[in-house]
């Protein structure tokens, strides 16, 4: 379902869809729509049909067809007297009306008669919203590697002079040894995709060897000749991150008889609405 712009071709191919989704496990097949799906009735006059179902309980089939009217009115009791005479010609044991705008109270009482289903298919409103979530808070989690200490390890050269050193990546210039500077970030950012190869929690270390290169303070001006640096960190899982996705329920489907509705959302998803079928204690 890729086309959510509603006319009265894609509210036969909704429709359709519905159908097969919900009847899926029930051995419910379609059996043809649209245009071409016609019968012809005991009359030997021929019918054109929405969508023609079929189910069997294992020793007998049961044809259904349904009719589907896309209206900006509701539909009356002459419709209801059509379907009925075509589902009575045709030998088709049940038919059923969707539509759009609802039925005439009339309609209805004809309707339950003759045992014709009627559905309410239809995009949502507002009032609809009563009691639905327009926003799905989902908790979630992310991975973040953290570096929690960085350290220096001192030229042979400053022996004498320092001892390995805590030291701030914050404006230090570091110079290699052929004399390329390069930043130490670039270190880090490369540790940091290292950590998520990790364990959750577990302190990692790692010792980069940098001979002969030389570290400058560009606050102090101070200069220190280093053989390399050793990095600790670990991965942090951070829980409790909600993500505020818009819900993307898109039309209500209602069964007037079965008291049973349902939600569609625009990729396809057809949910029982539980809440709403639940009978009042």
């Amino acid at each position: 379902m890729t086309n959510t712009e509603l006319d009265w071709k894609v509210y036969e191919q909704v429709t359709k869809y519905i159908y097969q989704t919900l009847g899926e496990k029930a051995g419910v097949k379609i059996l043809g729509h649209g245009n071409d799906c016609k019968v012809i009735g005991k009359s030997g006059v021929e019918h054109q049909i929405d969508v023609l179902t079929s189910h069997s309980d294992g020793i007998h089939t049961y044809k259904t067809a349904i009719e589907c009217k896309y209206w900006k009115d509701n539909v009356n009791k002459d419709i209801i007297m059509k379907v009925a005479e075509i589902i009575e010609d045709a030998a088709i044991n049940k038919g059923v009306i969707v539509s759009k705008n609802g039925f005439t109270q009339d309609a209805i009482t004809f309707a339950k008669y003759k045992n014709i289903g009627l559905i309410e298919l239809r995009e949502m409103r507002e009032e609809d919203w009563e009691g639905r979530p327009r926003i799905q808070h989902i908790k979630s989690s992310i991975h973040r590697p953290e570096i929690t200490k960085v350290t220096i390890i001192p030229s042979l050269f400053n022996k004498s002079e320092v001892e390995q050193e805590e030291i701030q990546t914050d404006s230090l210039k570091l110079t290699l040894h052929s004399g390329e500077i390069v930043s130490i970030e670039k270190y880090l950012n490369e540790f940091q995709k290292e950590l998520h190869n990790h364990p959750i929690g577990k302190v990692v270390q790692k010792r980069i060897l940098l001979p002969m290169s030389r570290l400058e303070n560009l606050n102090s001006n101070k200069t220190l000749y280093i053989d390399g640096l050793i990095l600790w960190g670990k991965l942090l899982e951070l829980p409790g991150l909600k993500f505020f996705p818009v819900d993307e329920i898109w039309l209500l489907m209602k069964s007037i008889f079965e008291e049973k509705s349902y939600t569609i959302s625009k990729r396809g998803i057809i949910t029982e609405d539980i809440k709403k079928n639940k009978p009042d204690s």
